[in-house]
Order: C-alpha cells, then structure tokens, then sequence
C-alpha cells in the first residue's frame, strides 16, 4: 500500500506476513518444542514454510517484498498456516493483488473511480428518516451526507470545513468527538482496522494517504495501531455514546451498501426497542430537531 511516508516502511505483502506470523501461537499451531530459544514471538520462517509447504527462501522473498508473482492456491496456503480470519484472508489476496480462489498468479486490480457526492436519492433518504440518526460516507470514512439527527449524535458537521468531515480523523484528532465515545479505544482501533483495509483495495488514493500520513504524524496510538496490520471488513457493531445532552446509549451501527455507488455507505444508529437507549435516542431527536442542521 503507497500511504504516506511516516506511516510507511512497509512492503504491503511482506510486512503483513510478518506481522500476521508474529501473532501465532506456535504450540497452537502444532509446532513441536525443539529447545531453541524464541528471539521473537510466533512462528519462525521455516515453521511458516513448512505448514504452508512452500520453501523458506519463498517465504523470505515475499516477506522482504522480492517477488511480485504469488499463486491463489499459495496464498489460501498461507492463510490456513497463518489462521487468518475472513477480513484477513481477504487483506492477503488484496495486497497480493489475487482474486481469492484464483489458480493465477498477480495481475493488476480493478480500481473503481472514488465518488465524493452521495447519490442524490440517498439525501432524500436521509430526509425521510427523522427516527434514525444516519450519515452517508465513502471508502475513507469522509462524511458525504447527513441527516439532523446524525448530526445532534455525533458533531454538527456543518460546522466542520468538509476537508475535516472524516469519521476516522474525528476519532483520534477532536477531542469532542472522542470523548463520545464509552470505548475510545475499541472504537479507534475498529477505525484503524477498517482503513487499513480499505489503503490495499486503493493504494493510489493520494487523499486517503494523506489522512493516514496526518494521523500517522499527529497521533501515537494511531502509528502503533498501524503498525499491527490489524484489519476489518464492514460488520454490524454495536457502540456505547456518552452523550453531552442525552447520556449514555449503546447503539447499534448498521452499515447498508449503495449498489448504484458502490464507495459509498449509508450508516445507521438505532437503539433496542423500549430499552432506556431508546427512550435517550428519542429525547436527543426531539432536542436535534430545534438544535442542529441537516445536510442541505
């Protein structure tokens, strides 16, 4: 992935084996104790090697990012070896540039154009949902579109300059923002997680490399987190806010693809019917409604 400079260092598909091989447990993974001694945690190369039945000059090629051409079937190999979840089995092949399941070796991806309006039928959606809380954002999180409630849950965006609207850079740069949050940290590393992920589906995007340059350079949790190679593909979570005016609800938060935009999402906020989080997320609807601006 090309992001900026003081995030960088890494060969994309190198470095995440390392990282990956670094997490598993070697006597989970069946590695007898030979007596040596572990320098560094995890699998060693030549463990790797044999669990994927692939050499070890093969694995340090691909660590060290001197090869270019890597099969599907090695990959599934290495994800099976390295016990990848699903988001990281599909991180592999992305930075490998492979289509899961594929027999070939790399070619070039298929990049989609980034779209940065929200689709206008998705703005009068956003008008016809006064009981949900709701946002429209792309690939890198960047706000597109919001409705009144949204914006009296989360920051009023319509004061933000639109170069600021970004979900990921609000979490760790706005201490407003943060401090919504009842597990900051869960929430930023969810946040870290799913931009990594997205930096391999788009390496030549210079405005999300930039987003990950300025965090990488103003917050330390975020160039630690980075540095894991943790990812996450789109899931239904549920958050806990602490809010200024309404207290504290937790929150499920539904993403929803847009088939006509596929870069873009719509996410919304919705509470447990007749629980105490629903009765907060009413009364903060009702106080957005004479308080804060929709998206116009």
């Amino acid at each position: 992935m090309a992001c900026a400079q003081p995030a960088r260092g890494d060969t994309g598909l190198g470095d995440f084996l390392r990282s990956r091989r670094a997490a598993v447990d070697p006597r989970e993974a069946g590695m007898p104790d030979d007596g040596r001694l572990r320098r560094v945690p995890g699998l060693r190369r030549e463990e790797l090697a044999m669990l994927a039945h692939v050499s070890v000059d093969y694995i340090v090629r691909l660590e060290q990012g001197r090869t270019t051409r890597v099969s599907g079937s090695v990959l599934d190999a290495l994800a099976d070896a390295l016990r990848l979840k699903p988001d990281e089995r599909d991180y592999l092949f992305t930075v490998a540039d492979v289509t899961p399941g594929a027999a070939g070796t790399a070619g070039a991806p298929t990049r989609r154009p980034s779209q940065s309006e929200p689709a206008p039928r998705l703005r009068q959606l956003l008008d016809t949902m006064p009981d949900v809380p709701a946002i429209v954002v792309n690939h890198r999180m960047d706000v597109l579109a919001w409705n009144r409630g949204a914006a009296g849950l989360l920051t009023d965006f319509s004061a933000l300059p639109p170069a600021h609207r970004n979900l990921i850079r609000l979490t760790f740069l706005d201490q407003s923002f943060r401090a919504l949050y009842g597990d900051w940290q869960r929430a930023a590393k969810d946040c870290v997680a799913t931009l990594r992920m997205e930096a391999a589906r788009r390496t030549d995007d210079a405005a999300l490399n930039a987003l990950v340059g300025e965090l990488s350079v103003r917050d330390q949790d975020f160039r630690t987190w980075w540095a894991t190679h943790q990812v996450r593909g789109p899931s239904q979570l549920v958050k806990t806010y602490r809010h200024p005016i309404a207290g504290t609800m937790d929150l499920d938060v539904q993403q929803f693809s847009v088939d006509t935009h596929p870069d873009q999402k719509l996410i919304a906020f919705t509470a447990e019917p007749g629980s105490p989080s629903e009765k907060a997320l009413h009364f903060l609807l009702q106080w957005s409604n004479t308080h804060v601006m929709a998206d116009d």
